[in-house]
């Protein structure tokens, strides 16, 4: 019975078979093993486009598909096309070492099976599977897996196809450059893009969700800023509390219990106060308007009065203040929220400058929405008993305490 070969050429001896020639033979086939196990061969491709016929060498060294490691050379002026025999199934370390800009595909003699391709700009290894299937035989870029790279490693023209990084990114100093954290089932991500000639680079927010913003997030008492090409830095604004000065020049006295407005001079040439005097017996008031910014989120506001004392006495002054919000249409005809109070006791000077604490939350009637005028009343409640302050409260300006939760008002 004479002898047969396995698809990589390796001699199958038959039984009383080779007489005399068992010891080349069996040394023939240990060289050819070895050449499978880590051979190393360049096979030359040069040429326009067209196809290179990797063979196996039945029971020979000579197969070009007879080693583990085949570099590829020459210099090729069109795409290439490197066969390998069908009924092969072994994997390959394929090296591109050629010279000139075109693509080299790796494929079966025959049939439609799955191929592996390096890029024009792809002169390094591949690691590549052959399933040596009879009919369709195909081959796979198994790449290098789950590698752990130790020590400093450079990677020079790789492309990185969906990585998974680490908790960090270091610098070249091996500092902490970036931290990284996972959201177990997160759907959405940053989207980096660079610009063409006359464009901004762009970070988006993008995901699965319709709508996505991006939160930055400071460090104790940290500010988000941004620096100009100039080098001119300044603070970036964020949505949050904001607030916005009411003067007294800006009030006016209802028809029905006015405040009296004065201005009352300090010294001659120094600021003159421009104010609202609330009598210290009975309840007086003023009022304001203000057309909201659509950026407010319509909640609750807070608000401190800056006044200033007409008698050196030091018992205690209430204000109250409240509001109601008119859209278009809405008829002005209305009632006020419930007052919000604040108490600020005498200073024991006339003249000086006083500002009350901030007072609690305060809910606009009238169910405000963006747009809207708000109407403001403010009064002392001089009637009552706990306002022992016995002189008359000049009222400079209310300062109003808002929540945004947009970034403009556009």
């Amino acid at each position: 019975m004479a002898s047969t070969y396995t698809d990589l050429g390796i001699e199958l001896m038959a039984t009383g078979e080779n007489a005399g020639t068992w010891g080349t033979k069996t040394n023939s086939n240990l060289s050819l093993i070895e050449q499978l196990t880590g051979g190393y061969l360049e096979v030359s491709i040069a040429g326009g486009a067209g196809t290179t016929a990797l063979d196996i060498d039945n029971g020979a060294l000579t197969g070009t598909a007879q080693q583990k490691v085949i570099k590829l050379t020459g210099s090729i002026s069109g795409n290439r096309i490197v066969t390998f025999p069908l009924l092969t199934e072994t994997f390959y370390f394929i090296e591109n070492g050629t010279s000139g800009a075109y693509t080299v595909q790796l494929k079966a003699a025959s049939g439609s099976g799955a191929t592996v391709t390096f890029s024009a700009t792809e002169k390094n290894f591949k690691i590549i599977y052959i399933d040596g299937v009879a009919t369709n035989t195909g081959v796979y870029d198994i790449g290098m897996g789950n590698v752990t790279l130790t020590g400093t490693e450079t990677l020079t023209n790789k492309t990185l196809t969906s990585p998974k990084i680490g908790t960090s990114i270091l610098d070249t100093n091996g500092l902490e450059l970036a931290l990284l954290t996972a959201t177990s089932s997160a759907v959405n991500e940053f989207t980096i893009a660079n610009g063409a000639t006359g464009n901004n680079p762009k970070l988006s927010a993008t995901g699965d969700d319709s709508n996505v913003g991006i939160d930055f997030i400071t460090k104790g008492t940290g500010v988000i800023r941004a620096e100009d090409s100039g080098g001119n830095v300044s603070a970036v604004q964020i949505a949050g509390k904001e607030t916005m000065w009411v003067p007294a020049a800006a009030m006016y006295g209802p028809t029905t219990n006015p405040a009296d407005a004065a201005q009352v001079e300090t010294t001659a040439t120094r600021p003159d106060l421009k104010v609202f005097d609330f009598d210290a017996s009975t309840q007086q008031y003023t009022q304001f308007t203000v057309a909201m910014p659509k950026s407010w989120n319509e909640g609750t506001l807070t608000y401190q009065v800056y006044w200033s004392p007409s008698t050196t006495n030091t018992g205690d002054a209430i204000f109250g203040l409240q509001a109601v919000a008119c859209a278009d249409s809405d008829t002005i005809d209305v009632a006020y929220g419930t007052a919000i109070e604040v108490t600020d006791a005498g200073i024991g000077t006339v003249e000086d400058q006083q500002i009350t604490s901030e007072s609690s939350a305060m809910t606009v009637a009238g169910s405000p929405a963006a747009g809207e005028q708000t109407y403001f009343q403010l009064f002392r409640k001089a009637a009552d008993g706990s306002d022992t302050f016995t002189g008359e409260c000049r009222v400079l300006g209310v300062k109003l305490f808002f929540t945004t939760d947009a970034a403009n008002d556009l």
